[in-house]
């Protein structure tokens, strides 16, 4: 079992080494504020991309796939670098969009209200998705539009998963870290991947996650980790990002990525309907 630990934590820290590396020398960050005027909106992007992928899929020989990641309530969307250098490593575009604005209502909770009366939330952040794919098809026309992995953390994980039922055409793969409130879509044509909290202060409410049966059923990863809500993000730990980068990258492998990702070197442990992550 020590053994065992002690391998996690060498890959951990091997893929977080790659990450950093790719990160400072091929992975391209531009911030693009974008303006919806149809709803007189801004809505603010960070792209990622890795520099040469780009050129390729620009030259006609590959088109990117796309992630679109949604922030958690009081998170910037640019605190999700180390989830976004995850996806650019193995050749996706990815979109971190500002879901909410200062100027927004706070975020309440609703008891006895479908999604705990956040409808009008994910709907607006839908929207806002459905914009910047509009914007991106323009801008970066080389790109696949067509079979979207959808990411998201607490709120935005609900974001996600919300999108990914009204938008099924679109969405080949949801991960989640510790959505609360919408229900997990149950599809075998959706590959789904979520991490899960182990924090007092952030219960999910009954029926959002499948039942170990349903999970199984469909392939959908539940991943249970000793991690606080709050360190889904580039505000945690290292050794938090680093585990969950590990995973995620092991995911992706397995869910028929773009053939330009690196071929994997090692394995970390995906946990499967219920199985903890240590």
């Amino acid at each position: 079992m020590k053994r065992g630990f002690a391998v996690l934590a060498c890959i951990c820290a091997l893929t977080g080494a790659v990450y950093f590396a790719i990160s400072k020398w091929g992975i391209q960050h531009e911030p693009l504020n974008l303006f919806d005027a149809a709803r007189q909106r801004p809505v603010a992007v960070d792209l990622a991309v890795r520099r040469d992928y780009e050129v390729k899929a620009n030259a006609g020989y590959w088109r990117l796939p796309v992630a679109i990641i949604s922030n958690g309530n009081t998170v910037k969307n640019t605190e999700y670098s180390f989830l976004a250098n995850v996806f650019a490593a193995r050749g996706y575009l990815v979109a971190s969009i500002q879901q909410d604005l200062p100027s927004d209502p706070p975020l309440m909770t609703k008891v006895g209200l479908p999604y705990v009366g956040r409808r009008r939330v994910y709907e607006r952040d839908e929207a806002n998705i459905l914009f910047v794919l509009g914007q991106l098809k323009h801008l970066r026309p080389y790109a696949d539009y067509r079979h979207l992995t959808l990411v998201g953390h607490s709120n935005g994980g609900d974001v996600a998963m919300y999108f990914a039922k009204q938008h099924p055409e679109l969405v080949s793969k949801v991960i989640t870290l510790d959505n609360l409130r919408v229900p997990f879509v149950l599809s075998h044509k959706l590959k789904i991947l979520s991490f899960r909290s182990k924090d007092p202060h952030f219960k999910t409410d009954p029926g959002v996650l499948p039942t170990p049966e349903q999970a199984k059923a469909d392939g959908i990863d539940i991943v249970n980790t000793p991690f606080q809500h709050n360190d889904m993000s580039d505000r945690g730990p290292p050794s938090v990002k680093e585990k969950i980068q590990a995973t995620l990258d092991e995911f992706l492998g397995d869910a028929n990525s773009s053939d330009l990702a690196p071929a994997p070197t090692d394995k970390p442990i995906v946990s499967h309907a219920g199985a903890p992550l240590s």
